[in-house]
């Protein structure tokens, strides 16, 4: 009595989504394969190095583009700081020096008290000229030098580091640091890597970051995110046209890279259009995760949540569920029974399931047919000794598979594996682990790395803290499942519901518990509509 009700005899649209629906989502991601207005790409040290090169190809000088840097610092700086405030540049010797010497000798022009104290001296390229430009005070870079500096504008090393920091720029970093003075970095805070955000050995903590073109996968991944504070990027003169030939594969995780999927339902719409999702729940001491994924599918849009409930646990899963329906499934052959239902579009497997040979059998049960299917929690951590089995399970499949493991589950599950490394590599591990397996990775944390098998990575920037709290991951996994039912692609449903995720706790605010989560979502929908 608890199993969905059959839908009307004469409705033509029941069973997979319509055709109209898969023509639509065709035309959106024909949209979508170009560059969208809005989308930011986020660049490696290499490809802002190749963007550099396609800059001075074009007809740009290297001088005018560290000219162009030096401006946008000091514009920056004469936003927010009054004329006359002293200041001290801290300068290495490479490009990112040569920044710092433009800015200083710019503001300086502009009647700020300005000093620099150098970490080396330029050797090569247009630094040379640049500092050689700066007429005003220079000293060797020593602790006593900050005294007195009203700010100090960090021109170290930038985003190219490559190698810990040691000697004299460590020590200079710990004195920044302890200092009263607020920092402004140019390009990214000295001694956090670009490409991981990880710090190499030492690293500043910046008020504020301002960088140049694109933004750096270590501007959001942290501990990078924390060291940048508030961060600008500047327009220097590197054409947009230069992302043509670079092709970033990682991007911010903002609605532009995923709205144009999103499946806002139609005004001649039917419940049944909009999908089925199916969330496997555990024995009756362990509904509640189920419980939280099934409302979080039914609010991300799904037309229809259905519970696969134990017997045992079918009263406590009705008891507690309104919209959402139940219907007894017990173990992996009866759940494999139930999914022949054509019209089930996705299906959720592991929130409070049990670890054991138990569950890999109802893994393998929902990875036969070709419906959506995430993977959480209990689901992925059956399968830590035998990885190999669930990579090739999914990657035998043609439909679309999402896993959301969190950094604990994931090493269970992939160190085993040699092609990951296993953090803080944690762009790379996830890529890597999204072509071993075929799936669309979902790797949690407070940055949260989205990884697809062709390549393409997401990064979060709006998770809030008040996430931390039991539950919220089911309630994510909940909202991917329902996201996918309605046709929307695997890629841009996972970005989605983690975007929408991050919004709706900080819709809600401090004291959030997962249960908040999905009656914060109308609200964020709403946001997003007049956004679209």
């Amino acid at each position: 009595m608890f199993c969905p009700a059959e839908p009307p005899s004469n409705d033509t649209r029941i069973g997979r989504l319509p055709k109209w629906y898969s023509f639509f989502t065709t035309l959106r991601l024909a949209r979508s394969a170009r560059y969208c207005r809005g989308v930011i790409e986020l660049l490696t040290n290499s490809e802002m190095g190749q963007a550099d090169r396609l800059a001075i190809e074009s007809g740009i000088s290297g001088i005018d583009l560290m000219e162009n840097a030096g401006r946008a610092v000091a514009d920056h700086v004469g936003r927010s700081y009054p004329t006359g405030t002293r200041i001290v540049v801290v300068a290495g010797p490479g490009n990112n020096g040569g920044d710092g010497y433009v800015t200083a000798r710019l503001l300086t022009d502009r009647g700020y008290d300005v000093r620099i104290l150098r970490v080396g001296i330029p050797g090569k390229g247009d630094a040379v000229r640049t500092a050689t430009q700066w007429k005003g005070p220079t000293a060797e870079a020593t602790p006593e030098g900050l005294v007195g500096a009203g700010l100090i504008v960090d021109a170290f090393f930038g985003a190219g580091l490559d190698r810990p920091v040691s000697g004299l720029a460590a020590s200079m970093i710990a004195a920044i640091n302890a200092s009263s003075a607020p920092v402004v970095a140019v390009d990214l805070p000295s001694g956090i890597n670009g490409d991981t955000g990880a710090v190499m050995g030492a690293a500043l903590k910046a008020r504020e970051s301002v960088t140049f073109f694109r933004r750096k996968r270590g501007h959001l991944l942290l501990p990078g995110r924390v060291h940048a504070g508030a961060l600008s990027v500047a327009d220097i003169g590197i054409p947009a046209s230069a992302l043509d030939a670079i092709k970033p594969q990682a991007f911010a995780n903002e609605p532009a890279l995923w709205l144009a999927q999103f499946p806002w339902p139609r005004i001649d719409g039917h419940k049944y259009d909009r999908g089925h999702a199916v969330v496997v729940s555990g024995d009756l001491s362990h509904t509640g995760a189920a419980r939280l994924a099934a409302r979080g599918a039914l609010r991300a849009g799904a037309g229809l949540v259905t519970i696969a409930s134990p017997r045992n646990a079918l009263a406590v899963n009705a008891a507690n569920s309104l919209a959402v329906m139940v219907c007894q499934v017990d173990g992996a052959p009866s759940l494999a029974k139930f999914l022949r239902d054509p019209r089930i579009n996705a299906v959720l497997v592991g929130p409070g399931g049990g670890v054991g040979a138990a569950m890999q059998a109802k893994v393998r049960a929902a990875l036969k047919g070709e419906r959506a299917v995430v993977l959480d929690a209990d689901a992925l951590t059956s399968f830590a000794g035998s990885p190999a089995a669930l990579a090739k399970a999914i990657k035998s499949r043609k439909a679309t598979t999402v896993i959301t493991p969190h950094e604990g589950e994931f090493g269970r599950l992939f160190n085993k594996l040699n092609e990951v490394s296993h953090l803080p590599v944690k762009v790379e591990d996830a890529a890597v682990a999204a072509s071993i397996t075929g799936a669309i990775v979902l790797l949690k944390g407070p940055d949260t790395v989205i990884a697809a098998p062709d390549g393409r990575v997401a990064i979060i920037a709006n998770a809030p803290p008040w996430l931390a709290t039991a539950g919220s991951g089911d309630v994510l996994a909940g909202m991917i499942a329902g996201l996918l039912a309605q046709g929307m692609p695997g890629f841009e449903a996972t970005a989605a519901a983690a975007w929408l995720h991050g919004e709706a706790a900080a819709e809600f605010g401090p004291g959030l518990i997962s249960e908040d989560l999905p009656e914060a979502l109308p609200a964020v929908y709403r946001r997003l509509r007049d956004r679209r």
